[in-house]
């Protein structure tokens, strides 16, 4: 188990990594990336199954040698948490600053200047997410750092 533990800790710090280069690369080129979603949503899923599997290891008896690990291991979960609320409130925030009072009124805009209040959300989103992926991939460095295996 403590080997499954390892391996999908591995790939929770591939994903993210992963996911922030595209992503930071999607920001910089102002362009929606499809494959940026994809790996973000398969480095979320690695967060929660690794954080299940480390809750399972401790149930069973498996300690690592500082609470450190454990508190690098569940940090992620908040991130990632955080970071979904602010990607929410992306579009508001965007909107609020074009001095917009609701979605609708970007909808009587022409298309061209639809197009940019929309790629200024989701560059937003991007950055904040991809931020997160990077911070997740750190967190998952030191814990792997405490408990022994780098």
């Amino acid at each position: 188990m403590p080997t499954v533990h390892l391996v999908i800790g591995v790939l929770l710090l591939v994903f993210n990594l992963a996911a922030g280069i595209v992503g930071a690369w999607a920001w910089f080129r102002v362009e929606p990336s499809l494959l940026f979603w994809r790996l973000l949503r398969v480095a979320q899923v690695t967060i929660v199954v690794q954080v299940l599997l480390g809750a399972l290891l401790l149930v069973l008896g498996h300690s690592p040698d500082g609470d450190l690990h454990i508190l690098y291991g569940v940090l992620p979960v908040a991130i990632t948490f955080i970071a979904e609320q602010l990607r929410i409130g992306s579009a508001e925030t965007i909107l609020e600053a074009r001095g917009f009072a609701s979605s609708q009124e970007v909808g009587e805009l022409p298309a061209e200047e639809q197009r940019v209040v929309v790629l200024s959300i989701v560059r937003r989103e991007v950055g904040v997410m991809t931020i997160s992926c990077f911070v997740v991939a750190l967190l998952a460095l030191r814990a792997a750092s405490e408990a022994g295996a780098i």
